[in-house]
């Protein structure tokens, strides 16, 4: 790329990066998704557990350790060895921009510099996008590999071309490294979030090469090394837990959390499910985004076309390749009786590109110019709102209240270095930062009847809580936490317990109990 193509795609990350990153820790942690990831990365990073760390001593993980171990590798890097909810975020803003730097240089690439504008603002435009990025879950780790490997490849098959061939050894070098590139992401894909990671892109490759006829490349793709490191990268942590005998991890990556979940023990969601989500997560782009798609699987796959220039053919595979990953995700995931609006986010890199290649190659130069003024135009409005929308609503999300004019002040003196404290009822940071300096270290800690989720909560003491596995009369000696509405019960009836304190939540407070040893009984005639 010449320079200015490369400010160009640096200025789609950097637009990323600051949108993703912009007051990522001003949200406290809150619920159980993000919550569970928080203990798991706090055990990875301030207790060593890289392997096999447990939810509260109890849980194993829900999801493969990648996202995990990525914010336990920056944690490294940047000599920070306590968990913050921004540290926690970081991972995800980090691999939110490096898919938009991807999609923007592969669009620079076949759709020239009017395309990678378009398709890196639609990326920052969009609501999901964005959103998810700003997470400390595992999805955008997976948005990434997926991507990745999807536009690594589009270069394989570029470089697949002879007359791309400046010298037949540089050729043929560059296309063995993109083709365990391919493999590499696509195992990674697996210890992002299971083997989702690799079926769906491996599906939408396959599926590219089949219905173009394109035997020989199906056959130079499936060679025996970059299979093996594929392989080997995906079941690397899977066969870690075999060894060391953690079955129920094994049992919860493989049966759990993906047959079960697919096969609708988790629960069922109705056959339109997605149709909401698909057409206004991202609204309005996402509506355009399945006319591009149609374009796409519309246009013929083919070199015998004679007014078609080299860059042309190039987008256009490209844009097929996209179109097909977009509808395989969307029949896949149709297909599993459980449904989550998150697991559609893989697919918008693949509509952001197939946006700008709708606009850029197929629309007539003057309605092309004009949609893409219109495009861009949206993409700026919608960049904006989320600017200001997106971290209001997640502390709002957390029981924080902001008004009108505190709104619009708060990303202003955010930028200007000014901290605004913002009260969140929903979080538990207040209780546990006041239960964890009353209870001594090493003093046992447990925690009995919450009807709300206890992750955050273990979070912010950072240490475990185990739960109580009978009534709370049976409690051990040491602490228990309870919540505030259940001692107000009890009290009366346990002899044995007194109250440390209260710890203030929401509306009303957690209580942390002093348990007592029960005293020995006396023999009769004891003392005589």
């Amino acid at each position: 790329m010449r320079a200015r193509d490369r400010l160009i795609v640096l200025a789609i990350g950097l637009l990323m990066a600051f949108m993703t990153l912009d007051r990522a820790g001003a949200a406290d942690v809150c619920g159980v998704n993000e919550g569970v990831e928080a203990v798991f990365v706090q055990q990875m990073v301030e207790h060593g557990k890289l392997l096999f760390p447990l939810d509260n001593g109890t849980e194993a993980m829900y999801k493969p350790p990648l996202f995990h171990w990525t914010a336990a590798a920056l944690g490294y890097l940047l000599d920070q060895r306590v968990v913050s909810t921004f540290s926690l975020r970081l991972p995800s803003a980090l691999y939110a921009t490096a898919g938009a730097v991807l999609i923007g240089a592969l669009a620079m690439a076949v759709l020239g510099g009017r395309g990678a504008i378009i398709a890196g603002l639609a990326m920052a435009a969009s609501y999901e996008y964005v959103s998810q990025g700003r997470i400390g879950r595992v999805d955008m780790t997976l948005t990434f590999f997926e991507t990745l490997a999807l536009s690594a490849f589009a270069w394989w098959l570029f470089a697949a071309a002879p007359r791309l061939s400046g010298s037949p050894a540089r050729t043929d070098a560059r296309r063995i490294a993109l083709h365990y590139l391919i493999a590499a992401a696509l195992g990674l894909g697996v210890l992002a979030k299971g083997p989702v990671g690799a079926m769906i892109p491996g599906a939408a490759i396959g599926l590219y090469l089949i219905t173009g006829r394109r035997w020989d490349l199906l056959r130079d793709i499936l060679k025996p090394g970059p299979i093996a490191l594929g392989v080997a990268l995906a079941s690397s942590w899977y066969l870690a837990c075999l060894i060391g005998r953690r079955y129920a991890f094994l049992d919860r990556q493989i049966v759990s959390e993906n047959f079960s979940r697919f096969l609708g023990a988790l629960g069922h969601m109705p056959i339109g499910y997605y149709v909401q989500p698909l057409l206004l997560n991202s609204g309005p782009l996402s509506l355009i985004a399945p006319f591009a798609v149609f374009a796409a699987l519309a246009r013929k796959d083919t070199d015998e076309i004679a007014d078609r220039g080299e860059a042309d053919r190039r987008g256009d595979r490209c844009a097929r390749l996209f179109a097909i990953f977009w509808i395989v995700t969307i029949v896949f995931f149709e297909l599993a009786a459980y449904k989550r609006k998150a697991y559609l986010l893989p697919m918008w890199p693949a509509s952001s590109f197939l946006i700008a290649w709708w606009i850029v190659r197929r629309a007539p130069a003057r309605t092309g110019a004009i949609a893409g003024g219109a495009v861009i135009a949206v993409c700026a409005v919608m960049i904006v709102v989320n600017f200001f929308f997106i971290p209001w609503y997640e502390v709002r999300d957390c029981g924080g209240k902001l008004s009108m004019r505190e709104a619009l002040a708060w990303p202003i003196e955010s930028i200007a270095g000014e901290k605004v404290p913002i009260m969140q009822r929903d979080s538990m940071r207040r209780a546990a930062g006041e239960i964890a300096r009353a209870v001594e270290i090493g003093a046992p800690l447990h925690i009995f009847g919450m009807n709300t989720p206890v992750e955050p909560l273990i979070f912010y003491m950072r240490r475990d809580a185990p739960p109580l596995a009978t009534s709370l009369a049976a409690a051990p000696a040491g602490y228990v936490i309870v919540p505030g509405e259940l001692w107000e019960k009890e009290k009366g009836q346990l002899p044995n317990m007194s109250l440390k304190l209260n710890a203030p939540y929401d509306d009303t407070y957690l209580a942390l109990l002093n348990v007592r040893a029960p005293e020995p009984r006396r023999s009769p005639g004891a003392g005589h």
